[in-house]
């Protein structure tokens, strides 16, 4: 058995009888100081250990998320009506989708962003819409009533319904509806004498010469059908008008027959309106019209990982538009590529990663507004550069993907075009991709680190202890000397 005094033999730290130490002030200040050195850098490592290290690089992209890229977005359009806002989405391979309705929605708004009604269906089928075969008489004139400003107030008031066309002399929708328009409008003068049954009127505006009539009911597409009904074209809250559109055929005797659908809730004995204004049968060509100029798009499109294109503009297959009058400002309150990240997600990564994030919203709250009267057919266009970003976890001793997201760098300009103006958002994808990964310290190197700032700082302090002792002991020497 091996004894007690062969074990003592092998220790490190012999102990000196405390009898034989002495202690000093100066020895006690400096073990204070070593003290609170030892805390000061305990600390600053024991942050740096839990902080989050990350190293980035530029790979090529290897995305699994598909072949395909979602577009999520959110615009306000002050001046564009709902009644004709088109999302249309293309790429560099030759796919076209125009008019996109299914994950989209529009909401009328005022010129200070607020809703005023409910989300705005779009109609469906406009370039199938039957004009008839009526030829037109170049000698004829609308045997309805042309309506002025005052005449439109008197006549609203007068008339249980009011049909009228907004139309423009030069729209060409408008002269093929012009000698169907003609007819029904005799037709119904004929069947319905507004001198004995005043129950409904067919009238036309010529929006270049009432320009502010047709602006006050937001007539942006020509012709337009409006149905006003007496006592209801006005709404409180907004002072807004508010009334029905026409989308169907537009042949004599299509117009005719939506005249006697509008009128059959209404007895020509007391002219009082039904609670339901409109028959089951119109339902599906007469709707509510926009009761404001504006529009807030909002929604998703699914595009390939292709360089494209997203454009907003006014669109319809039956309807002319006056380029001059068109303005396509718009604000954008959201905007981003791929997969949403949740905001509890977003608020864990920016705590781990304070940088990233920081370019994905480029546009976000940004507003692109043509103030400028005299200057038209603007398009206004954004090229955004889109970069995938992937966080790469390495904790646990396991690597896995904590985050993918697109951010990417937006460029904006104006343009003048020969067509109508657009708003445009041409996107295209970089081949490369960011990759950021996390790694984490190991807690065997914060060990080593601690008992190095321990071992350090002791070893320090002794050896200016050591220097203090040997320095006054000199100078004692000295002055002894000097004594004798």
């Amino acid at each position: 058995m091996v004894s007690t005094t062969k074990i003592k033999s092998v220790d490190f730290y012999r102990k000196i009888p405390r009898d034989l130490t002495e202690a000093s002030l100066s020895g006690a200040g400096l073990s204070i100081v070593a003290a609170l050195a030892m805390l000061f850098l305990f600390g600053m490592e024991l942050s740096s250990y839990l902080a989050i290290n990350t190293s980035t690089s530029v790979i090529v992209d290897k995305s699994s998320d598909g072949d395909f890229l979602d577009i999520d977005f959110n615009i306000s359009f002050p001046a564009l009506s709902c009644e004709f806002a088109s999302v249309d989405v293309s790429d560099v391979f030759g796919t076209h989708r125009l008019n996109i309705t299914k994950t989209i929605r529009k909401v009328p708004i005022d010129p200070h962003l607020r809703a005023t009604a409910a989300e705005f269906h779009s109609s469906s089928g406009l370039h199938l819409i039957n004009h008839g075969d009526e030829d037109h008489d170049e000698n004829s004139t609308y045997a309805d009533i042309p309506l002025t400003g005052a005449a439109f107030e008197k006549f609203t008031h007068h008339f249980q319904i009011l049909v009228v066309n907004f139309y423009a002399p030069w729209c060409y929708w408008s002269n093929r509806l012009k000698p169907s328009w003609e007819k029904a409008s005799q037709i119904t003068r004929e069947r319905y004498n507004p001198g004995t049954d005043d129950r409904v009127l067919l009238g036309s505006v010529d929006c270049t010469e009432e320009p502010t009539l047709c602006k006050s009911n937001h007539i942006q597409g020509y012709p337009s059908i409006r149905i006003f009904r007496k006592g209801s074209d006005l709404r409180e809250d907004h002072g807004n008008h508010e009334h029905e559109s026409y989308y169907g055929d537009r042949d004599t005797d299509s117009l005719v027959k939506m005249v006697e659908e509008l009128l059959k809730p209404i007895k020509k004995e007391d002219h009082k309106l039904a609670l339901d204004g409109k028959s089951d049968n119109a339902a599906s060509t007469i709707k509510k019209a926009p009761v404001s100029g504006g529009c807030r798009i909002e929604g998703y499109v699914r595009a390939k990982k292709v360089p494209g294109e997203l454009v907003i503009s006014a669109h319809s297959g039956a309807h002319s538009f006056d380029a001059s009058q068109m303005n396509m400002s718009h604000i954008v309150t959201h905007l981003s590529f791929g997969t949403m990240v949740s905001e509890r997600l977003w608020t864990d990564m920016k705590r781990l990663l304070p940088y990233l994030g920081q370019s994905h919203d480029r546009l976000n709250g940004k507003s692109f507004i043509n103030q400028r009267k005299f200057d038209v057919n603007v398009t206004i266009e954004h090229y955004l550069q889109i970069v995938k970003t992937e966080v790469i976890s390495r904790r646990s001793g396991k690597e896995h993907s904590l985050i993918e997201e697109y951010e990417y760098t937006a460029h904006s300009s104006v343009a003048h075009s020969y067509h109508y103006p657009e708003a445009k958002f041409h996107f295209e994808l970089s081949p490369m991709q960011v990759l950021i990964s996390e790694n984490p310290k190991s807690f065997s190197h914060f060990i080593t680190n601690v008992c190095a700032i321990i071992g350090g700082v002791f070893t320090v302090a002794g050896i200016l202890d050591s220097i203090f002792q040997n320095t006054v002991r000199m100078v004692k020497k000295i002055e002894l000397g000097k004594n004798i």
